[in-house]
Order: C-alpha cells, then structure tokens, then sequence
C-alpha cells in the first residue's frame, strides 16, 4: 500500500518536490498517510477513487495508469480489518490513510 500511495504522489504531483509520509498509532490500530501537494481530487471523484477501475476522465490521459492500484490496495487493507480514506482538495494536494489493528 505505502509503495502504491507514494507512487501516486509522486505521479500525480509532477512540479511538486515535497510528499510526506507518516505512521501514527490511535486506538489500537497504525496509521499511515501519505501527503502531497499535487493536482488534488474534486469532491465529486472522492467516492470512486477507490473503485476498481476508476479513473477520473479529464486526467486519464495525462496520467498513466490501470485504475486498479487504489483498489487493490484498499481490498487487501479491508481484509486485514483496516480502512482506506482520502482527504483532497483540487490543486491542493491529497492525503491518503489507511489503518491497521495491531494485534
């Protein structure tokens, strides 16, 4: 998931050189997030990022991709009992989480 999430970051922010990654522990489970400072993602496109497939239509060609990355990652994170979530804001930047249980 972390090597899905800062490829992204570093795809999807091109002129940027800042990306931020960082691991907290809350209630009994890890959390990572990954930050950057790149082209953002509408509110619109939030509740499909993490659909198998997805891709949003005015960047599709610009960027590469299958549209699976964010899926497959966001399945194999509800399988150990964690979550996938993601904060943006077009031309700001995104942040996306994911948490864990520690066992």
């Amino acid at each position: 998931m972390l090597i899905n999430l800062l490829g992204n970051a570093i795809k999807y922010s091109p002129d940027k050189k800042k990306i931020e990654a960082t691991v907290t522990e809350k209630d009994g489970s890890l959390i990572f997030s990954v930050k950057d400072q790149g082209i953002g993602i509408s509110k619109e496109n939030l509740d499909n990022i993490f659909k198998r497939y997805f891709r949003v239509e005015n960047q599709a060609m610009q960027f590469q991709g299958m549209g699976i990355g964010l899926f497959i990652s966001n399945e194999f994170i509800k399988r150990h009992g964690g979550r996938m979530w993601v904060e943006s804001k077009p031309g700001k930047g995104s942040t996306f989480y994911f948490s864990i249980p520690l066992l």
